[in-house]
């Protein structure tokens, strides 16, 4: 389980593809405090280190993932938000509930410099508007944000000066691809209510 809270950002130093599974090399500052088989959010999706060198280390994505994320569209050179599992019992869990099992993808649709602060708007699909609420929890590419303003077919993040220096919402631009996880209590009630209703 994550929080959505990124410890860091890992740059992608080399991608290979073998068959139709994709292994990532990221460099992060971590590998002396990180294991084989550990999981950790890359962009908000659960990947497992496979393999640790001196300076880096090694994920594999196979094609269920390299479809449904995008990290399809990610290029030797980017960076990416990381979070390592959270820790029951010995640490606060900042931010929400995340499992790092990505619903989607969207588009980032606007970027608003507000004279230190930044907002953010993303598409949303119909079949998903429901589960965006008004100050409700959402996972962007990892990050744990509050929603503001959602509509029908978009809703917007108001990203503060260290969420944006701190995650890859600095590299973010109009156009963009990003991972969507929405709150699982939403998903569950929403679940729980199409089932009353068929």
């Amino acid at each position: 389980m994550f929080t959505g809270i990124i410890e860091r950002l890992g740059k992608v130093t080399d991608i290979r593809q073998e068959g139709t599974n994709y292994h990532f090399t990221i460099q992060s500052g971590i590998e002396d405090d990180i294991y084989i088989d550990q999981s950790i959010a890359h962009n908000g999706v659960c990947l497992t280190v496979v393999s640790i060198d001196d300076d880096s280390y090694v994920v594999t994505a196979i094609k269920e993932t390299m479809d449904k994320t995008n990290l399809g569209t990610v290029k030797v050179g980017d960076y990416l938000n990381l979070e390592r599992a959270a820790i029951s019992g010995s640490t606060r869990l900042d931010g929400h509930m995340v499992q790092g099992h990505v619903d989607g993808t969207t588009k980032c649709l606007s970027v608003e410099d507000v004279d230190g602060s930044w907002y953010f708007t993303f598409q949303l699909d119909k079949d998903n508007a429901p589960l965006v609420v008004n100050k409700g929890s959402i996972c962007i590419s990892g990050v744990s944000l509050t929603v503001v303003n959602p509509t029908h077919d978009q809703f917007q993040v108001a990203i503060i000066p260290y969420t944006y220096e701190h995650t890859g919402f600095k590299f973010m631009k109009t156009g963009d691809t990003v991972n969507l996880e929405y709150d699982i209590i939403g998903k569950y009630v929403q679940r729980y209510m199409d089932n009353i209703r068929s």
